[in-house]
């Protein structure tokens, strides 16, 4: 049976994970064009703290995900499982759970590292200005959408794997005696 406490907690993690990518959304460097004292231009940029809301984001979503991967010894250690739709339907989630946390978690790691990218003086011969390159909107938001995605498998594979593991015949149920047969 599958552990109602592990649920809440892993719950819980997606949730704080979610929240702190779309707050790094909501907390993405800006730019601005500002002129120093010799009168080069050169990009002026706002606080840095989606980098750090970003980056907290992927190391939740992470530990999330190990939470869940631990329990379940990943799918490939430990006992077979019993053939049964439920391992089908594990197999399948366990794929699904990697293949959107490897999304979330790049979308998350993508957008920190964008976000702590400053250009200063870009273009000191010339007299254009200098590009002030800043994230594009939209990429912490797709890495929280992969979070809540990534939640909902895993959570759904844990329940799956549980099914899966505790449906088969256990090994005392088994009649081991001499019985009394027509011969």
């Amino acid at each position: 049976m599958a552990s109602s406490l592990l649920l809440a907690v892993v719950f819980v993690f997606d949730l704080i994970a979610f929240a702190l990518a779309v707050a790094a959304e909501q907390r993405r460097s800006t730019a601005n064009l500002a002129q120093n004292i010799e009168g080069r231009k050169y990009c002026q940029y706002d606080s840095d703290i989606a980098t750090g809301l970003g980056v907290g984001s992927l190391f939740i979503l992470v530990a999330s995900q190990v939470i869940i991967m631990v329990v379940t010894r990943c799918l490939c250690c430990g006992k077979a499982m019993a053939p049964s739709g439920s391992r089908s339907w594990a197999i399948c989630l366990f794929i699904t759970a990697w293949l959107t946390f490897l999304i979330a978690a790049s979308c998350l790691l993508a957008g920190s590292v964008r976000n702590a990218y400053h250009t200063k003086y870009r273009d000191l011969m010339g007299e254009r200005a200098p590009s002030c390159e800043t994230l594009r909107k939209g990429v912490f938001g797709a890495g929280a959408a992969f979070i809540v995605l990534t939640g909902i498998a895993s959570e759904l594979y844990y329940v799956s794997f549980s099914k899966a593991n505790n449906s088969g015949v256990p090994s005392y149920a088994r009649d081991t005696g001499v019985t009394m047969s027509n011969l």
